[in-house]
């Protein structure tokens, strides 16, 4: 009997061993080695790390605010509509550009002859350049113009400076597009209403230079040979002028130790 028991109590620790030794195994979770979640890196599929093509930064331009409180010889952008074009000379274009804040007179800025052809009065360029100052008056030198194609055009109304003149004020208008009124003209020498350049010396074809007065003040206005050459009707205009005739004019505000606007049109009243 007790051989028995033994017996049973042997084959009953031997079951129970063999179940604790199948639970232990049981469940185990699979190998990841080499699995690691270090040694993982998932990418999509067909996905690229995008590239910014060279030079295709954003351009920061400037505001007319910004360009008139820049120091000057430092690099300046700014986007801008043509008014008038003065001249193109191997390569080299010089313009009257304006936005709704202000002007800026280009001087012999890089330009192609295709681009200059393209300067149509009102179209919207792009100006890199450096601000300069040359005798009173504020430019843009050493400058490449890009045209803006497609953009917005722009034509400037002038605004009435008469009563500007003589005022510290009229400064801040400086190269803008403008208009004057109701001045007489004075004599500019010998009784002469104009002269061939500044002094007198020049030819039909050169820079007329001539003297008005308003309030008692003279000042001296100039049609630019490259901007209204002798064929134009201002120049024609100002050649029979007499002096004492009263006159409107419009022209561009331009600075030549003083004001001395660059004149495009003159009524006789």
């Amino acid at each position: 009997m007790r051989k028995y028991l033994a017996l049973v109590l042997a084959i009953v620790l031997s079951f129970s061993l063999l179940l604790t030794a199948c639970g232990e195994t049981e469940g185990e979770p699979e190998s990841t080695q080499g699995n690691t979640d270090a040694d993982v890196t998932t990418v999509a599929e067909g996905e690229e790390e995008e590239e910014v093509p060279e030079g295709d930064e954003a351009v920061e331009v400037m505001t007319y605010e910004e360009y008139a409180a820049a120091e000057l010889d430092t690099e300046v952008v700014i986007e801008a509509y043509v008014q008038a074009k003065q001249s193109w000379w191997e390569d080299k274009a010089t313009i009257y550009t304006q936005d709704a804040d202000g002007a800026y007179f280009v001087y012999d800025a890089a330009c192609s002859q295709e681009d200059y052809d393209k300067l149509a009065e009102g179209t919207k360029i792009r100006v890199t350049g450096f601000k300069s100052e040359w005798a009173g008056e504020v430019e843009i030198i050493d400058a490449t113009i890009e045209v803006l194609e497609g953009a917005d055009t722009y034509v400037a109304e002038p605004v009435d400076a008469t009563e500007l003149l003589g005022t510290d004020e009229l400064i801040s208008y400086q190269n803008m597009k403008v208009s004057f009124t109701g001045l007489t003209v004075e004599d500019s020498g010998d009784g002469a209403a104009y002269l061939y350049a500044w002094d007198g010396s020049g030819v039909d074809g050169d820079d007329l230079y001539f003297k008005a007065s308003y309030n008692g003040a003279t000042y001296t206005f100039v049609i630019e040979s490259y901007l209204c050459d002798n064929t134009t009707e201002v120049y024609s205009a100002v050649k029979n002028l007499k002096v004492g005739d009263v006159i409107d004019m419009e022209g561009f505000l331009y600075w030549y130790e003083g004001v001395q606007p660059h004149i495009t049109s003159v009524t006789v009243k």
